[in-house]
């Protein structure tokens, strides 16, 4: 595998957008993958999936979606645990027959808790739903976000611990939201640092099966605010380049920027100029 780079949904130079048009318009850029954004919901029936994903292996671009943001594995009531569960499995199910290897998602928030309390709440009830998709024989990829914000469950360690003791699991590594949240992270050095714990965390092949978040992130005492182009941005987009390439990641690296393509492009152009 190889590292490939693409946009979180339908590119903006697209007319009339939907996401068979967005998968022929990232063939046209030369960029590699594309990510469903699920976010709202899932408003996608099987055949259209099925549709997208027979269209995604003509075009060789390679798939991955974003579940609802209205998941909370951590919250108070039973019936919203349920709902939220129920949210990821629809998500993962239409994935799996778009052809996509991975779903990533926003686990959880504190409500209050302490981290530790948070992570069995969540730990649990993500164990839940990975025995479900192993019931059904379903493999993609399930993916607990590395989050912006200090209110919500998702430190890049809570991410590598249920990636290391739950089955299926993996991370997204969004580093931009690593950096929002804690001011730091964001050079060479620092960047190289977290593929070095991935690696000791979680052996070689979690380098190999890489899901990457990047954009330029607007930031407080409380982390992310809101997504920047890159250019608009402190975010060491170089750098992190680099340590990609210098770790020989490989995976899918999706641009969140508002101009979406525009900074898949040069992230793609910056890491292709390395040598």
């Amino acid at each position: 595998m190889e590292l490939l780079f693409g946009s979180a949904g339908v590119p903006r130079s697209v007319k009339n957008r939907s996401t068979d048009r967005g998968i022929r318009r990232i063939a046209e850029l030369g960029l590699g993958c594309m990510e469903l954004e699920f976010v709202r919901g899932v408003k996608m029936g099987e055949s259209a999936a099925r549709s997208i994903g027979k269209l995604a292996k003509e075009k060789g671009i390679v798939l991955s979606s974003h579940g609802p943001y209205s998941i909370n594995l951590n919250a108070r009531e039973a019936e919203k645990i349920t709902a939220s569960q129920q949210r990821l499995l629809d998500t993962i199910r239409i994935a799996s027959l778009c052809r996509a290897r991975t779903v990533v998602f926003h686990a959880a928030y504190y409500m209050g808790d302490s981290p530790d309390k948070a992570y069995s709440m969540v730990k649990k009830n993500l164990q839940d739903i990975m025995h479900k998709l192993e019931f059904e024989q379903n493999q993609v990829w399930v993916r607990p976000e590395v989050t912006g914000k200090i209110s919500q469950f998702g430190t890049l360690e809570e991410v590598l611990s249920l990636s290391s003791e739950i089955k299926g699991v993996a991370p997204c590594i969004d580093f931009a939201h690593w950096h929002a949240r804690t001011g730091k992270f964001n050079s060479y050095a620092e960047f190289a640092s977290i593929l070095e714990q991935i690696e000791r965390q979680l052996g070689r092949a979690a380098l190999d099966n890489m899901h990457i978040h990047v954009s330029g992130t607007a930031y407080g005492a409380k982390g992310e605010i809101k997504h920047l182009n890159l250019k608009e941005s402190d975010f060491d987009y170089v750098g992190l380049a680099k340590a990609l390439k210098d770790f020989n990641v490989n995976g899918l690296v999706i641009s969140e920027s508002p101009n979406l393509e525009e900074d898949a492009l040069l992230l793609q152009g910056t890491y292709n100029s390395l040598g």
